[in-house]
This record gives structure tokens, C-alpha cells and sequence, in this order.
């Protein structure tokens, strides 16, 4: 049984393995969970007690397979709050995250599976993430970076990769939102901000920043 904490810090070692470094560094975790390495050192300790994390000194961290599953239940729990949250209770998508990061540590697997049912199963969270099933799989749609889009190229929104709240507030504020058509009108030579139009109807400007973090698919 993985405590609060245990859970968060081994959810955050599942992300940042996911950016293609098997072994992840101890100022890395430090750095997301905005913390000392000393901190990290002790609970690093604590999980590699449990064989969730294999851990060598100098080398880093590696999560284990009973590991991964660790986190992807934490995972699926947070996800599907967030579709409660967004259908059922009206939150907007910048509004959930928090609260399903509380949430995300209700023990109840039975409590989970009745409300993956009570939502019909969904297979993606409010910002597009993918919702692991009971057994740890994941559907992932195929997606690229609106900032990788030729000029007159357009793509649906699937999924956003900053989901804080000023981005999303942003997102909202020039009416871009999972499912908008999104075409590249022109791309400007000296900083790669890009002139779209959404819908078809609304044209605006945003930042190659912007663009790096709208995730569409063709």
C-alpha cells in the first residue's frame, strides 16, 4: 500500500521516464516536484522498499514493472475525475486538476470501476490524455504539434501538453478547444508564431510556444 505522497512521487517518475531516459535523475524529480534532492533521496529510499523503483546510485531511478502499474492506476483514477468533474459537475478543463489531484488517491477500486461505468468508459480525459484501462492499457492517438503543420495544412485538436490553467484560460479566451478545426493560414519567418483560422470562421495570431503545445491530428 503506497501512501499519498508515495503515490504522487511515483507518478511523477512514471512521466518523466516517459521522455525516453530509462533511468531518471534524482534533481529531475526534485525539479517537477519542486522540492530538495534530499527529500527525493528519502522517499526514493522508501519506494525502492516496496519494488516499485530500482534505484543505483549515480545512475538513478528506473520504475519497475509493478511500478508502472502503480502509476497508471493513480493515473486512470485522476483522468476519470476529470471527465466527472467536466461532464457531470460542470468544472472547465483548467479548473479539474487540482481537485482530481486530490481525488486520485481514493483506494476504492470498486469506486473507480463503478465510474469508469457511470461515464460510459471513456477513453480520454477533458485536455485529450489518454485513460488508461483497468488492466493498464492505453489508447493513444496518433498527434503532432500545430507548430509542425505546413502553411494551408489544418488538424482537429486532440489534446493540449500544458494543461496548467492560464494556458487553458488561453485556450479558451481565442476559442480553441478539443475537437476545433484548426488551419495554418501563414507562419511568420521571424519568431515562428503562426496566423490560424479556427473553424473556419475565427483568424488569430499565436506564439510558436502556443502552437508547440496544441496537439491535432489530421
Amino acid at each position: 500500500m503506497l501512501s499519498f505522497a508515495e503515490e504522487n512521487y511515483l507518478k511523477t517518475i512514471y512521466h518523466l521516464s516517459l521522455g525516453g531516459e530509462k533511468n531518471v535523475s534524482t534533481n529531475a524529480i526534485a525539479d517537477t516536484l519542486n522540492t530538495k534532492p534530499a527529500s527525493v533521496t528519502d522517499m526514493i529510499r522508501k519506494l525502492s522498499k516496496k519494488s516499485v523503483i530500482n534505484y543505483k546510485r549515480y545512475r538513478g531511478v528506473e520504475i519497475s514493472e509493478d511500478g508502472k502499474k502503480e502509476a497508471l492506476k493513480v493515473i486512470r483514477k485522476h483522468r476519470l475525475w476529470e471527465v466527472f468533474l467536466v461532464e457531470k459537475l460542470k468544472f472547465s478543463w483548467d479548473e479539474v486538476h487540482v481537485v482530481a489531484e486530490q481525488l486520485e488517491h481514493i483506494k476504492s477500486p470498486l469506486l473507480i470501476k463503478r465510474l469508469d461505468e457511470f461515464l460510459g468508459f471513456p477513453k480520454f480525459d477533458p485536455h485529450g490524455d489518454p485513460i488508461p484501462d483497468e488492466n493498464g492499457e492505453i489508447l493513444n492517438k496518433p498527434k503532432v504539434a500545430l507548430s509542425k503543420l505546413e502553411v494551408n495544412e489544418q488538424g482537429i485538436v486532440v489534446a493540449v501538453k500544458d494543461s496548467s490553467s492560464l494556458f487553458l484560460q488561453y485556450l479558451d479566451k481565442i476559442g480553441a478547444y478539443l475537437g476545433a478545426k484548426i488551419k495554418v493560414n501563414d507562419r511568420i519567418a521571424f519568431d515562428g508564431s503562426l496566423e490560424i483560422t479556427i473553424d473556419n470562421k475565427k483568424t488569430v495570431f499565436i506564439s510558436k510556444e502556443v502552437a508547440e503545445n496544441i496537439l491535432v491530428t489530421d
